[in-house]
């Protein structure tokens, strides 16, 4: 029978945790000594799993990260395997939600220390790190017809080498629903956060005509100009008015034409970090994700904020049961209204189909993730510890620096189309499993949380935070990340972006009904 230290094959992250984590193949009968305590594994445990520290009543909670993951649904006994046999969620304390108490000051960077990459200045003063030109479809009906028009564009950095390439942004909406409700609004609200987006040179608008989301309309509502001509209106043309989709297609791309030229006659210069908005996501977790590349990408967005940059959390569902702990780093009773009112939206919106609790995926309990609680508590941490200065709308305009959150869906495609509608201008992506998520506009850089999947997916992951399960400092890593940040943020590509993915993962929210 063999015997380790519980460190040499285990984490525990904090001393009051009732389980620690699986760092290689534990089989049955290896006995792990916790200090005095010896600990003999029951059945065979797989890396990212949990074994029982301590014997847990049925009903009793159990705690990870210093926090409750789960409720026991059965006798717990030392060594035991824990995960969805015998662990569920249950109610939380009413009284967790202590306003502010984790506030501390951030300490800026002296000015004279400022950190520089290499960005595309706007006239509107936002600052981009790729430069597109768009093709914007206001409805599911002009979709193909923008796509075609896009085709005529394939190779433009030829003869444009500043022109990142020409994108269609189409999607599954725009009709089929209550004209100016709550649907109706987050589709123009995110579509004209793409026109305006600072990664986007230009654009025009292509539609049916007989729609719901009426183009036209949509520019006065949200105030669409011509960029740098705030007094002038977007190319917009009508599949009907036009006559038809050859018509459209060419009337469409001679003024996409024109555009080119325009997108080209900019450079790059010398830009302050602060004016990066990074979006921060994770998709295909494990339960690796919350002790390295989520914690690790929490570090950078801190050192961001000590710039003056921005650093934004989303996936609302994904912080369930983690959410007090934002509440603590609230600057005000009125942020942390804000995020308590989206929780409490999120119940009524998933009342009767205890979609709350269907969480995580497949693929997250594969890995090693038993309960949304434990999910949450692990993907809270990409946030850093800094204040939480606001929280905003799906795809509202992000108006606040530092440490923000934004009301999303956890599904990566929809959370992300929010946070780039938003104007982030870069994206941090954290996966255990191996997501291969792009965002055209926006570069994705792909944050792997464990060596193996890093080495066998190393085409599509830019950063290995797997090695801090090896012995690496987290700082290191977080340091590593931060100046991947810069260094894509200046135009290195990123694994994403060198394999042609990003167009497809438009896909803005489909809140309400369609009818």
């Amino acid at each position: 029978m063999a015997t380790y230290a519980l460190t040499d094959k285990a984490i525990v992250l904090k001393p009051e945790d009732d389980v620690a984590v699986a760092k290689a193949e534990l089989p049955a009968g290896t006995v792990l000594e916790d200090g005095s305590t010896p600990i003999e594994v029951r059945a065979a445990i797989k890396p990212g799993h949990k074994v029982a520290r301590r014997s847990v009543r049925s009903g009793d909670p159990v705690r990870r990260y210093g926090q409750v993951i789960g409720f026991a649904t059965e006798a717990i006994a030392v060594g035991d395997h824990v995960h969805t046999h015998n662990l569920g969620i249950g109610d939380l304390s009413a009284d967790r939600y202590e306003v502010g108490v984790d506030v501390r000051p951030v300490e800026p960077y002296p000015a004279d220390t400022m950190r520089y990459f290499d960005g595309y200045k706007r006239d509107d003063g936002r600052v981009g790190t790729r430069n597109y030109v768009a093709i914007i479809s206001g409805v599911n009906c002009s979709a193909s017809v923008s796509q075609f028009v896009k085709d005529k564009f394939r190779d433009v950095t030829k003869e444009y080498p500043k022109v990142d390439g020409v994108l269609a942004i189409t999607h599954k909406s725009g009709c089929g629903t209550k004209l100016f409700g709550e649907d109706h609004v987050a589709l123009q609200r995110v579509l004209a956060g793409y026109a305006k987006h600072p990664n986007v040179a230009g654009y025009i608008l292509i539609g049916l005509g007989c729609e719901t989301n009426q183009a036209a309309v949509m520019i006065d509502r949200q105030k669409m100009s011509v960029p740098g001509h705030p007094e002038r209106k977007p190319f917009l043309v009508n599949i009907q008015e036009a006559g038809g989709i050859r018509k459209t297609v060419e009337r469409a791309a001679a003024e996409a034409a024109k555009l080119l030229p325009l997108a080209n006659d900019v450079t790059r210069t010398k830009q302050p970090i602060s004016e990066i908005c990074l979006a921060t996501n994770c998709g295909g977790s494990d339960a690796n994700s919350g002790m390295t590349a989520n914690p690790a990408l929490g570090w950078a967005v801190d050192e961001l904020v000590r710039y003056g940059g921005t650093g934004v959390l989303a996936e609302t569902p994904e912080i369930y049961g983690a959410e007090h702990l934002l509440i603590r780093r609230a600057i005000n009773e009125d942020v942390a209204k804000k995020l308590i009112d989206r929780y409490k939206w999120w119940e009524w919106y998933c009342r009767g189909i205890e979609a709350m609790d269907n969480n995580p995926a497949p693929g997250n309990k594969a890995g090693g993730i038993t309960t949304v609680f434990e999910k949450s508590l692990g993907g809270v941490t990409k946030g850093g510890t800094t204040p939480m200065m606001d929280v905003f709308m799906y795809g509202e305009p992000i108006t606040t620096r530092g440490f923000v959150f934004m009301d999303t869906p956890g599904h990566d495609p929809v959370s992300i189309t929010g946070l780039v509608a938003g104007g982030c201008n870069l994206i941090c992506f954290t996966t255990g499993r191996g997501s291969v998520f792009g965002c055209k506009p926006v570069p994705s850089i792909k944050l792997a949380t464990n060596s193996l999947m890093y080495r066998h997916m190393e085409e599509d992951m830019d950063i290995n935070c797997g090695v801090i399960l090896e012995g690496t400092p987290l700082p290191v890593v977080g340091r590593q990340i931060f100046e991947e940040i810069i260094a894509v943020a200046s135009g290195k590509p990123s694994k994403s972006e060198l394999s042609g993915v990003g167009e497809e993962e438009f896909a803005p929210w489909i809140i309400g009904p369609v009818m």
